[in-house]
């Protein structure tokens, strides 16, 4: 078996092996034209597959990268598209193995250890979604509702990718190609499978993101509510006050204490008892 690997899709020797093996020129065309979807198709002697790895940031962004195989009965070519530590880790190990496996064996083992790789992203997001959850109970704020937003374009993105490869799986066992050794099928299978609980995953952590946008928006209408009930109580308890300084602003000189040295400290002490007895009354009805 000869392993061509190519780390630039923009390698001229891509051109010369495209000619040596008779790939197609759209094959080539998708290993140049990045962020295609995960899919396998049959060329004249040779199986086309595009792979998925992807890459969780510390910043919960993710990354995702194209790994491009042409699987012939005596060759591979793999075409790196971006620098995947994961995928580069994958393909080194397999080649470590070399000369002891088939063309349809480097398929398989690149492949389910690209699927491998998903498992660690779920995790590193089901932590994050923890911490939301948290976050949307103890201190909701904008930024926190940006992060939950950000998450779940990551889910969408990491569910378009495993479905996409899912549909792989099963196109291969399908299409029955000569080129897989029917020995592989129930370890493709296996891979099938592996994908499925991903995407149940998925749907699971989708679900409880959904439950954190609804926490956040009652956590904010609940904080509104707050304020406007404490809004509400200041102004209630400020009449009394409007109430008599407007009654005493009338240009009449036969008010109650208009004309006494008093005046004013009575009118003051008229305000102080209404407003507490107001703020008492307000209480005792648990407005605050």
């Amino acid at each position: 078996m000869a392993w061509h690997d190519i780390r630039d899709p923009g390698d001229p020797e891509l051109d010369r092996l495209a000619a040596q093996y008779q790939l197609h020129p759209l094959h080539i065309e998708d290993c140049r034209h990045r962020n295609q979807n995960a899919k396998l198709e049959e060329g004249p002697g040779y199986l086309f597959v595009v792979l998925k790895p992807v890459l969780l940031n510390r910043d919960q962004t993710l990354d995702v990268f194209d790994l491009d195989l042409f699987i012939g009965k005596d060759f591979v070519i793999s075409v790196e598209g971006g620098d995947c530590p994961s995928a580069r880790e994958i393909l080194t190990q397999v080649r470590g193995q070399e000369a002891r496996l088939r063309p349809d064996q480097v398929f398989y083992r690149v492949m389910d250890g690209i699927v491998d790789t998903y498992a660690p992203v779920l995790d590193g997001l089901n932590e994050e979604i923890d911490r939301l959850e948290d976050e949307v109970l103890e201190s909701p704020q904008p930024r926190t509702l940006q992060k939950v937003l950000s998450t779940k374009r990551c889910l969408n993105t990491m569910r378009r990718v495993m479905a996409n490869t899912r549909d792989v799986t099963a196109h291969l066992q399908r299409s029955g190609t000569e080129l897989v050794d029917p020995q592989l099928w129930p370890f493709f299978r296996d891979v099938y499978d592996h994908i499925a609980r991903n995407l149940d995953t998925i749907d699971m952590q989708r679900d409880l993101l959904t439950g954190s946008m609804d926490i956040y928006l009652s956590s904010v209408a609940n904080r509104t509510s707050q304020v406007m009930k404490v809004l509400t109580v200041l102004g209630t308890a400020a009449l009394p006050a409007l109430v008599i300084s407007g009654f005493y602003g009338m240009n009449l000189h036969s008010l109650p204490w208009a004309n006494s040295p008093y005046g004013l400290a009575i009118v003051a002490a008229l305000i102080v008892l209404t407003t507490t007895g107001l703020l008492y009354a307000l209480r005792k009805l648990h407005w605050f």
